[in-house]
Formats: structure tokens, sequence, C-alpha cells
């Protein structure tokens, strides 16, 4: 018993990041030199499913409680974070024609890709949005379904806070704790969660999605890089005035990391949580700001439904002119925004844009194919910058409002 002991306290003794990267280290040697060992991946999607598990009870207490207990604090802060989410969505579209007009790609379209359900067009998008948000809670938090969970727990949070007592607030606000150490728990096994995914990838696919269609993969992550150390952070610049990189590197290590490995930002909210608390941010603030931002702050998929859609026009010779590649960034974003946050959620997306060039769906399905094939790299690095960018420009709002106030900014922002 004292052994174990003594092993725990080793473990927990380390960087998580220390932690991470030596089980992303050990997966990958393991996947070369034991593929068939299946128990191996198994910890991978466990660590996958319980994060998935956990977050939405987690989201939907938090608000609650954040909500009940005090003065809601949604103010203009929220409207900044909400602002940066969409502006940046829209210049991630933006930045995906120019590149994709520098470095026109074409591919070679053969099977055709199949899916249970493909958006029609943009009212559809949005048609399906205002259905989550009044969908029955139960089944919201069962599903995953962030706009619901946050739309009710919105209406519950602020019902308490008129009707529940103080001893009733102080229950929520012990549930609320309660979830968040059971979340920490879970993301201090996030190393062998890690291994097991790296595992199941090699096993699988070895390193040859980084070798197959090689020249747009390279484009989609050149562009995502792009948008997470140039364009991210001259936007932090312009809000805060301060050197922004000490927040994009911290945010890209401790949330981008975690995420490039789950695919799913929705399954990285509780560690886009726990980042918040440590970066010293509102709790009533990102509790409803993170899991929003998980749902409309989609830079890396804005990306690829824009270099994606462009690749298809260009492969059966298609003319783009500006004015319609302003409006296929428009809608990109748009779209971006209705893209599920779970992985290869804004694949299927990409006929819609399609659409906008009179694309067949037999032809974009393919492009979607190609998608899934390259899917192993290019959705880790889209979810990684989606997800860090929750994070960013949650605290990012927040510190602007530090500096109204005169209160200074975290030691490393100085």
């Amino acid at each position: 018993m004292q052994l174990l002991k003594n092993i725990a306290a080793y473990y927990n003794g380390k960087s998580l990041i220390l932690r991470i990267v030596t089980g992303l280290l050990i997966g990958a040697v393991l996947g070369a030199l034991v593929p068939g060992a299946v128990w191996i991946g198994t910890l991978g999607d466990l660590f996958v499913g319980a994060l998935k598990a956990i977050a939405p009870v987690l989201v939907f207490v938090l608000v609650i409680a954040a909500l009940s207990k005090g003065g809601s604090k949604l103010d203009h802060r929220f409207g900044l974070v909400l602002f940066l989410y969409l502006a940046s969505t829209f210049l991630a579209a933006a930045l995906s024609v120019f590149t994709s007009m520098i470095f026109p790609q074409k591919v070679l379209l053969k099977d055709m890709a199949q899916a249970d359900t493909v958006p029609t067009g943009i009212y559809e998008v949005f048609h399906n949005l205002m259905l989550n948000m009044v969908t029955n809670p139960v089944d919201a938090i069962a599903k995953g379904n962030y706009i619901g969970i946050l739309t009710w727990a919105v209406i519950l949070g602020l019902c308490f806070k008129s009707v529940a007592n103080d001893t009733t607030k102080q229950l929520l606000q012990d549930v609320s704790d309660a979830v968040s150490m059971a979340v920490r728990s879970i993301i201090n096994l996030a190393p062998f969660g890690i291994l097991g995914l790296v595992y199941s990838t090699v096993s699988t696919t070895g390193f040859r999605a980084f070798t197959d269609y090689g020249k747009l993969l390279l484009l989609l992550v050149g562009t995502m890089l792009l948008m997470a150390l140039v364009v991210n952070p001259f936007i932090i610049f312009l809000c805060l005035h301060r050197n922004p990189y000490p927040l994009v590197f911290r945010c890209m290590r401790e949330s981008g990391l975690t995420a490039f490995f789950t695919r799913s930002s929705a399954a990285n909210i509780p560690v886009n949580m726990s980042l918040c608390e440590k970066l010293g941010l509102d709790e009533e603030m990102y509790s409803v700001s993170i899991p929003l931002g998980a749902t409309i702050n989609m830079d890396g998929a804005a990306i690829t439904i824009t270099i994606m859609t462009l690749t298809a026009a260009n492969t059966i010779g298609i003319p783009i002119s500006p004015l319609t590649a302003l409006v296929l960034s428009v809608l990109a974003a748009l779209s971006a925004c209705g893209a599920s946050g779970v992985a290869g959620g804004s694949l299927l997306l990409i006929p819609m844009a399609c659409s906008l060039f009179g694309i067949s769906n037999d032809v974009a399905m393919q492009v979607v194919g190609v998608g899934f094939i390259i899917g192993v790299v290019q959705d880790s690095v889209e979810t990684a910058l989606n997800s860090a960018g929750d994070v960013m420009f949650a605290a990012t709002a927040e510190y602007v409002d530090w500096l109204k106030q005169g209160r200074e900014l975290p030691e490393f922002l100085r």
C-alpha cells in the first residue's frame, strides 16, 4: 500500500504537460511495435468517453450555480467575448481564401463518400440551432447538445436566483464543486488517455496521414498555424496592448495539447474550465463563455470548410471571383458556428459551402471523403486551434476589463 502511495505521489508531483508528452511518446512507440494490443487503445476510449460524459453535467451545474449565487455578470465583457469569437471565425475564413488563392490545391476524386446527415443550406443550420435551444434538457445533457444545455441552465440559474434561499444556493454550489473535483480527477489521468489515443492512431494508420494528400494537408495545417500564431495574437494585442504570446502559448500548451488528441471541443470543455480558473477569470463569465466558445468559436472549422470547398472548385475547374470568395468567407464563418463539437464535425458542412459554386453533392461528398482521410492530423490541429481560442478570447475580454479598472494583469502578461 505504501508503494502505491509513493508511486501516486511521484506521478502527481510531475508536471501534467510532461506526463502527457511522456504518454504521447510511449503510445507512438507501442503503436509502431505492437499494433495488435487493442486493450491499449481502450485507455484512449475511456478517457474521451469520461470527458464527454462529465462535460455536459459540468456545464449545466456550473452555469446554474454561477447565475443563482449572485448578480449576473454577463455584462460588456460577455459582449466582447461574443464579438471576438465571431470576428476571429470570419477572419479565419478570409485568411483561408487568401492562402488557397496563393497555393491552389486539387485532389484526385474517386470513391464516393457517404454521410447520414448533410446540411443543405444556411437556413437549415440556423433552424437546427434554434431547435436545439428548446430541446428537452435531459436529452440535451445526454446527447451533449451544448446550445440546449446553456439555454436551460441560464433559465434555471436565473429562476433559482429569484426564488431559492441561501441554503439551496449553497447546495447548488456544493454540487458544482463536487462535479469540478470529479473533472480534475479525470484530467489528472490524461497521460494514460493520450497514450491510448496515440496508440490507436499509429497502430491503425501508421504515419501515413503525414504523406497522403500531403500538399492539401500542409495548406490546412499551415493556415491554422498562421491563424493561431499571427492573426489571433494580433487580435489580442489590439485589445490588451501587451505582448500576447505568453497567453497564446499557455493556452496552446494547456488547452490545445489535450484538444489535439481528444479531437473534440466539447470533450475539452473541462480542461478549458480548469485553465480559466488558473488564469484567475471570473467563474460567472467563463462558465458560460467557454461552452459557448465550443459551439461558435470555430476558426479551425471555418478554415477547413473554406479550403476544402475551394479545392473542390479548383479540381473541377470553377473560376473563383474575389466577390464570390468574400461571400464564401461569410458563409463558411456562419456554417462553422453550426459545426458539431465532436471529431470531424466541420467536414459534413463542406457540401453546403460547395453549393455556393453549384458543385454537385456527389463531388462534394468525395471531398468530404478526402477530409476524413487526412482528418487524423487536420481535425486534431483544427480542434486544438478552436479550443485554445475559447480560453484566449475569454481571458482577453476579462483582462480588458481589468485594465479599465486599473487592476494589474497576471504576472506572465506584464
